[in-house]
């Protein structure tokens, strides 16, 4: 689901000022020192049940229903396991007050962050934001932190990130054809597309993230993975589906130009699994979660024959998906004795991609000056070195190495199907604390 450009948001909702923040700043632990908080009543969890449709999926709820149903979808769905090991890696609070005060402009004026976030307008869920390896900023207005919440898309930075580490030891050679090393390809829309391709959505195959017709070939992917509705004539599973997708299924040529699809992504895991032989939440597990000192172990998202849904499905803490974003920065140590982050893999994602993609989409230009490339899975390199990856409805990652920041966010769409980003206001917020001039921040 594409989360590049900023989401639609209700322009009739006015916000109005909560009584209190919920911000939230805990040493040892994401519970140390508070009394636990349950994230949903026995009340609430019946009630949230009996609203389930059963005539359609679940996400095709919005508001304080899609809120709950992020926060608790493993109650409901199959999941896998990305399993942790070794002690936790704490990370060290070091709060920065300027940060909730740093004023931001919202659609209804500049307002204080911490004001924002406060307000009915906002359908965030948490904030934090990470620099120099410490947390200096951490806001739950509508979480508990030790919550799991569904990432959505940014699932798809870590298939990509595996892949590259595959790719690092010349496991797998990504200017080579897809069907090289998946042979089930061959003869596909996917054969002859290079993986390289693949990785920047650029593969050619006309099967991008539309929701809006059970016909539609993306939608048929999501129900075969279980991800979708299945109505009669669904496809067994997305293996033999995508591999049935015919070589007239096309838009375009291999890496002319950009079109985002979740299936690209599943391709890439599909790779991933055929290079190891192993699920793909093991490898994940196997070459990065066990590294990181998580305080939990993540879960995906697995609503067919134990399939996961690398596409959008990763389940973890706001602090384990901080922890990955700092592997990312000069801070890695931090969390992970390994360089589990090649200094390759991290150049391509900053200087690597080609911003000609996004210049020959299948929606037009979504290149702007200010915007460099997306590369390996990774929605947006902007000429400052942030890089994000979004999720549906209101999640996101974005780094900055050479800032040594991380911020992660959660959220959902409000009753109108709507909600306004934190995205450009955490922009906003690093620009100005610290200014391309002084990235130290000191």
């Amino acid at each position: 689901m594409l989360t590049l450009l900023e989401p639609p948001m209700s322009a009739a909702r006015l916000p109005r000022l909560a009584a209190a923040l919920t911000l939230i700043f805990m040493g040892g632990g994401a519970l140390a020192d508070r009394d636990y908080t349950p994230t949903t009543s026995v009340a609430e969890t019946r009630a949230q049940f009996e609203k389930l449709p059963s005539d359609d999926i679940w996400w095709t709820v919005n508001g304080e229903s899609m809120r709950w149903n992020n926060l608790n979808l493993q109650k409901f769905v199959p999941t896998v396991t990305v399993y942790r090991d070794g002690p936790v890696r704490e990370l060290a609070l070091a709060p920065n007050a300027a940060i909730g005060a740093f004023e931001v402009e919202t659609p209804s004026g500049p307002m204080a962050f911490d004001q924002f976030l406060a307000s009915d307008a906002a359908t965030t869920m948490a904030v934090m934001i990470l620099h120099q390896g410490k947390i200096v900023y951490e806001n739950y207005p509508r979480q508990q932190p030790h919550d799991k919440p569904l990432f959505w898309s940014v699932t798809k930075a870590y298939v990509a990130t595996v892949l590259a580490i595959l790719e690092d030891r010349g496991e797998v050679d990504v200017s080579l054809p897809i069907d090289h090393y998946i042979p089930k390809l061959k003869g596909s829309a996917y054969a002859g597309v290079p993986v390289r391709d693949v990785l920047d959505m650029a593969s050619g195959v006309d099967c991008g993230d539309s929701y809006e017709s059970w016909d539609s070939c993306y939608y048929r992917y999501s129900s075969s993975i279980g991800e979708g509705h299945r109505p009669p004539g669904s496809a067994d599973n997305p293996y033999d589906y995508i591999a049935s997708l015919s070589p007239e299924q096309r838009w375009a040529e291999p890496g002319v130009g950009y079109n985002y699809s979740g299936v690209d992504t599943f391709v890439i895991g599909w790779l991933v699994e055929t290079l190891t032989g192993m699920p793909f939440q093991d490898v994940l597990t196997r070459e990065v979660w066990r590294h990181i000192g998580a305080e939990a172990d993540a879960v995906i998202w697995a609503g067919r024959y134990g399939i996961p849904l690398t596409s959008g499905g990763l389940m973890s803490t706001v602090r384990d998906m901080g922890r990955f974003g700092l592997l990312f920065t000069p801070s890695r140590a931090v969390v992970s004795d390994q360089e589990i982050i090649s200094p390759r893999y991290l150049d391509m994602i900053l200087n690597g991609g080609r911003g000609s993609l996004m210049e020959n989409t299948a929606w037009g230009n979504v290149r702007p000056d200010y915007l460099r490339h997306n590369v390996y899975q990774w929605d947006a390199v902007y000429s400052n070195d942030d890089f994000m990856k979004g999720g549906w409805a209101g999640q996101g990652l974005m780094i900055n190495p050479r800032k040594d920041l991380v911020a992660v966010w959660t959220g959902y769409y409000d009753e109108e199907g709507g909600n306004i980003s934190v995205l450009p206001m955490i922009r906003e917020i690093w620009a100005g604390l610290w200014p391309d001039e002084d990235a130290s921040g000191e």
